[in-house]
């Protein structure tokens, strides 16, 4: 298997939406970059390449000091269409699986991310990491890239071992704790903060005072 490791990345200035009951706008862009940070850190060991798919400048700078390799989005409709465009793109360049994983993962680690690159995954296939919630896909590793589509949103999970049994792929469910946790509302944030945490995203939250905000908020 020749893998590439796809991540999808908002701009900053219009990421993490569902926060705004607990953060500004502003806030709510450096918890974003934060949480880029964290898995550059988890990522840069690897020895599989790394492609990043955005249309944010901010960010493609910062991949660039990297040495990875950018897929620049003149717009962005949805996860599942910036996915499938760059596994498409991905494919054309000779990788024979993608596994995409979201920018938003604070508590991955290295190990967690080469565990899915090390499966035997039979062609056709697929390993599914689901949220913390079981309903969302919070990594999706598809061999070939484009066996069958992203529907990324409520109830991807479901959706996507449907979409891989449709398709004949051989589907691996992986379920990681680290990989589960994004940090998609208060709710999330709040389970973050219980666990032994360090890393930009515990440093900009804990900068922030969000446990403090949380109390007043109820979370």
């Amino acid at each position: 298997m020749n893998p590439a490791i796809l991540v999808p990345v908002k701009d900053p200035v219009h990421a993490k939406s569902r926060l705004a009951p607990l953060l500004n706008a502003d806030e709510r862009a450096a918890v974003a970059c934060a949480l880029l940070e964290d898995l550059i850190a988890a990522l840069l060991p690897l020895p599989w390449p790394v492609v990043v798919a955005t249309s944010s400048a901010r960010t493609e700078a910062r991949i660039r000091r990297l040495g990875w390799q950018i897929i620049h989005e003149k717009t962005q409709t949805s996860e599942s269409a910036s996915v499938d465009e760059a596994s498409r793109q991905l494919a054309a360049r000779g990788f024979d699986a993608v596994l995409r994983l979201p920018a938003d993962l604070p508590l991955i680690s290295t190990a967690d991310a080469a565990e899915l690159l090390s499966q035997s995954i039979p062609s056709p296939g697929a390993v599914i990491v689901p949220s913390r919630d079981g309903t969302g896909t919070n990594a999706l590793l598809r061999h070939p890239p484009g066996i069958f589509p992203s529907l990324f949103g409520p109830d991807s999970f479901a959706g996507h071992i449907r979409e891989a049994l449709a398709a004949g792929a051989r589907t691996r469910i992986i379920v990681n704790p680290r990989i589960a946790l994004d940090l998609d509302d208060p709710a999330d944030i709040n389970h973050f903060l219980t666990q032994a945490a360090a890393g930009e995203t515990c440093r900009v939250l804990l900068k922030l005072r969000v446990k403090e905000r949380l109390s007043c908020h109820g979370g």
